[in-house]
């Protein structure tokens, strides 16, 4: 998706969002430093990025890429908006009829009537085959 010409790219992106390149052959992922980097436009190099935590806002994290020509001249750029969306799977664990955020007793289960833990019934069969 580089545009014509390019030899090499940079990245800036905010705060909220942590950016990684993976070049071919590598299996480490190498973190992307402050702005100012530049990497070689090469096949097979991969920029992943991620947020760990919600958004304030839609729209509130953003990474452009920049494209540079032989010479460090600018070419283009191409940027992406992130919304960050929280998602929890949130239960009655101490059965007491009461859905709690942080329940303690979310990462345990113990039988019986003064038991606690989560109670999850699957549905296995195949409603589209």
């Amino acid at each position: 998706a580089a545009p014509a010409g390019a030899v090499a790219f940079g990245v800036k992106h905010t705060e909220g969002v942590s950016v990684e390149l993976l070049f071919r052959g590598r299996a480490e992922p190498e973190a992307v430093p402050g702005a100012g980097a530049r990497w070689p436009l090469d096949e097979g190099t991969v920029l992943r990025f991620s947020m760990s935590r919600a958004s304030s806002e839609v729209n509130d994290n953003k990474v452009t890429v920049s494209f540079y020509a032989e010479g460090g001249k600018p070419i283009n750029q191409a940027g992406v908006f992130l919304t960050g969306v929280g998602i929890s799977l949130d239960v009655d664990a101490d059965r007491d009829g009461v859905v709690e955020k942080n329940s303690p007793n979310k990462a345990s289960w113990a039988w019986g009537p003064e038991g606690h833990g989560a109670i999850l019934l699957v549905s296995c069969d195949k409603d589209f085959p």
